[in-house]
C-alpha cells in the first residue's frame, strides 16, 4: 500500500462540487489543508461551499462537457492558485428506465456529462498535472463493474470512464502523473434519492443481493476517497466490499442477464402502467437541465 501524502498546501480541483460527494470531498480536502477550486453548474451553491471552507478556495461556473469553458477555467485556476496538484472528475448525472422507452436527449446527456465530461476535465487540466506530477481521480461507480437493466446510460457512461482512466494512466504515468478510478455503490446523495423517487427503480434496487441493496452513508465513503487521494491510489473504493467485486466481475454479465430477464418480466406491467419517465434525476440533474434550457 502506498504511503499517505500530506495535502497541506496542495491545490485540488473538484467538479460537481455544489452538493453530494463533490461538496463533502471539498470540505474534507480543505480540512486536511488543501486549497480547493470548485467547479459546477450552481453558482450560489458553489459560493456557499467555497465560503465555508477553512482554506483558500474559489469557485467557477462551468459545464464539464464544454471544452472551451473548461480550458479557460483551467487557466484561471492556475492564475489564481499558481498550480494544480489534484483533480477529481466527480461531476455526474443519471437517468433510469427501459432503454426502448428512454428519452434520447436525457440518455445522451448522461453519456456526455459522465464520460465526455470526465475526458474534457482531464484534457483541460493535464498540462498542469504534468507540471506538478499530480494526481487525477475519475469517479466511476459500481455500475462500471455490474451492468444492470434500467440503467443503460449510467452503466455505459461509468464503464466508459473506468476505461478512459485506465488508458490515461498508462499514457501519462511515465510523466509522473498518477491516475485513479473511484468506485461507489449506492450512496446517500441527491442523485440516489432522486432515483428512489421512482417506485419501480426503488423496488428493483431493494431486490438486489446484499450488500448492493442498501444505501450507504456519504461520510465514510468520502473518507475512503480522501484516503485514496492521499495515497494516489489506482483504485479507490467508497465501500469496503467493492474491492472484492473486481475478482468476480467477469461472471456478472451472464448472472445479471439471467436474473434481469426474470425481474423485467415481473415489473413490465408496472412499467406500462407508470408510463415513460423522462429527464435526469435529483437536484444535480435539474441543474443540468436548467443550464441547457438557459442556453437555448
Amino acid at each position: 500500500m502506498s504511503r499517505r501524502r500530506s495535502l497541506e498546501g496542495q491545490v485540488a480541483v473538484v467538479t460537481g462540487a455544489a452538493r453530494g460527494v463533490g461538496e463533502l470531498l471539498a470540505r474534507k480536502l480543505s480540512a486536511r489543508g488543501a486549497k480547493v477550486a470548485l467547479i459546477g453548474l450552481e453558482p450560489d451553491e458553489l459560493k456557499r461551499v467555497s465560503e465555508s471552507l477553512r482554506t483558500d478556495s474559489a469557485h467557477w461556473h462551468g459545464d464539464v462537457t464544454d471544452h472551451d469553458a473548461m480550458t479557460r477555467i483551467a487557466g484561471e485556476v492556475k492564475d489564481r492558485f499558481g498550480k494544480v496538484d489534484l483533480v477529481v472528475a466527480n461531476a455526474g448525472v443519471a437517468s433510469g428506465g427501459p432503454f426502448v422507452d428512454s428519452d434520447p436527449v436525457s440518455w445522451r446527456r448522461v453519456i456526455e456529462v459522465n464520460l465526455i465530461g470526465g475526458a474534457v476535465t482531464g484534457r483541460a487540466f493535464l498540462p498542469q498535472l504534468i507540471a506538478s506530477r499530480g494526481y487525477f481521480l475519475q469517479i466511476a461507480s459500481l455500475a462500471a463493474i455490474t451492468p444492470a437493466p434500467m440503467m443503460s446510460a449510467y452503466c455505459s457512461s461509468k464503464s466508459g470512464v473506468e476505461a478512459f482512466a485506465h488508458c490515461l494512466g498508462a499514457e501519462v504515468g511515465h510523466k509522473g502523473v498518477r491516475v485513479g478510478v473511484g468506485y461507489l455503490s449506492w450512496t446517500d446523495t441527491d442523485m440516489v434519492r432522486g432515483a428512489d423517487e421512482d417506485e419501480v427503480m426503488r423496488d428493483l434496487r431493494k431486490r438486489l443481493p446484499w450488500p448492493a441493496n442498501r444505501t450507504y452513508p456519504l461520510g465514510p465513503a468520502v473518507d475512503r476517497i480522501v484516503a485514496g487521494i492521499e495515497r494516489r491510489s489506482r483504485h479507490v473504493y467508497g465501500q469496503w466490499w467493492l474491492r472484492g467485486m473486481q475478482g468476480i466481475r467477469g461472471y456478472l454479465p451472464s448472472v445479471i442477464g439471467t436474473v434481469g430477464q426474470r425481474e423485467m418480466r415481473r415489473i413490465e406491467p408496472r412499467l406500462a402502467e407508470a408510463g415513460t419517465r423522462t429527464g435526469l434525476v435529483g437536484a444535480g440533474g435539474a441543474a443540468d437541465e436548467g443550464e441547457r434550457a438557459a442556453k437555448r
